[in-house]
């Protein structure tokens, strides 16, 4: 059986549900007025669905606010980022695709913690 790795972040927290060749699964819980930083992957793409919440997603040159029950699609290299602007909790399921899946294949062009690329 495998065991579900969490890690929490300054915008609030991740937890891998599951991942095999080519894939992985992430719920992302994002704390209200928070973002992850604007940032793009070398060698992934992800599928965003957004379980509860509204998130507000910039994707290469659109912003788009997805609800509950709705998704978007992130192509590989292209700079993205999720914010929560609401009151609650943000939850989104993540889908990775790709050859490589590790954290190291992050890229970060902007973050407000302070953090450096990986």
């Amino acid at each position: 059986m495998q065991t579900m790795l969490t890690e929490i972040r300054p915008w609030g927290r991740w937890t891998v549900l599951g991942e095999g060749e080519g894939y992985k699964v992430k719920r992302i819980e994002i704390n209200p007025g928070h973002r992850l930083s604007l940032q793009r992957h070398t060698q992934r793409s992800e599928h965003w669905i957004v379980v509860s919440g509204t998130a507000k997603m910039s994707i290469g040159d659109r912003v788009l606010f997805v609800k509950a029950q709705e998704s978007t699609f992130v192509p590989v290299g292209t700079d993205h980022r999720i914010e929560n602007p609401g009151p609650r909790l943000l939850t989104i399921i993540e889908i990775q695709n790709g050859a490589y899946l590790g954290e190291d294949d992050i890229v970060r062009l902007q973050d407000d913690y302070g953090r450096s690329d990986g």
